[in-house]
Order: structure tokens, then sequence, then C-alpha cells
């Protein structure tokens, strides 16, 4: 099942303020099972489509930097693909010198970015990433679900 993202100038969810509330053991053994299951995958972060960094599993790059830039990035691919009638967002790849980036929705306000070497399988790593977000989407949407209910 495929969800779609909502532009970030559209109606999301209301976020819990305390993000350990939304951290989930589940998510982030999640995290860490996706690196065994992709080749090269090198890291992955959880984030809200504004930029909180809610978990990650990352070594490198600064996980709330990389938060920013994918709600940015976000953004503009959620218009492009408005804009051409390709529908709502669903996922960002790119491509750098080094290795790939990728960004998969995650319900309506939580995005997944994975950071995989240049020899990773993009194809299995889609696969994977696809899977693993229907997981942690029915993980964090509960917890959505319980901060919103009084």
């Amino acid at each position: 099942m495929k969800r779609a993202l909502r532009p970030r100038s559209g109606w999301r969810q209301p976020l819990p303020q305390d993000r350990e509330s939304i951290v989930l053991p589940e998510v982030l053994a999640e995290l860490q099972a996706l690196r065994g299951r992709v080749p090269y995958l090198t890291g992955s972060l959880l984030a809200t489509t504004d930029g909180l960094v809610l978990t990650h599993d990352v070594d490198g790059p600064e996980p709330e930097a990389v938060a920013a830039l994918t709600a940015a990035a976000l953004g503009v691919g959620a218009r492009l693909a408005e804009a051409t009638g390709q529908g709502a967002f669903q996922e960002l790849l790119t491509r750098g010198e080094h290795g790939y980036i990728a960004t998969y929705a995650v319900g309506a306000s939580v995005v997944l970015t994975l950071f995989a070497g240049p020899d990773a399988n993009v194809g299995l790593l889609h696969f994977e990433a696809r899977r693993a977000g229907s997981r942690i989407a029915e993980h964090t949407e509960a917890v959505l679900r319980r901060q919103i209910q009084p």
C-alpha cells in the first residue's frame, strides 16, 4: 500500500511536541534491520516533513542538517510532482558522485531518508525501503493517534 505525502502547504497531522514520545524502539530496530537487508546502505534518518529528526541510524552526516535539507527537497519534489500531474509525492532519489540519498513518504507527516554507497542496488534499496516505510508508518501513525486523542 503506497502512502502519499501531502505537500507542505497542505494539511498535515499535528505532531507531538516531545520528539521522544514518537521515537519507538520498533522504529529504530526497523532502521537497523534495513541496514542489514540492503548492502551498501550506510545510514538512515526518520524526520517530520518540517525537518525535525525523530530518530536516526547515521554515522557521518549531521542528522539535523540532513533533516532540514530533506524538508526543503521534499517541498520542491512535492510541488514538482503535483505541477507535472504525477500526483502526490512518494519518493525522491538523488545520485551523487559518492552514492545515493533516497527519501520516501512515510505517512502524511514523516519521511524516511536513506544513504547508500555508489555500488548499492537501487532496485533493492527501493523495494526494502518501501516495505520498511509501511511498517514505520504503522508505528508512527499509531503514536500520532494516541497523541491527538484527549
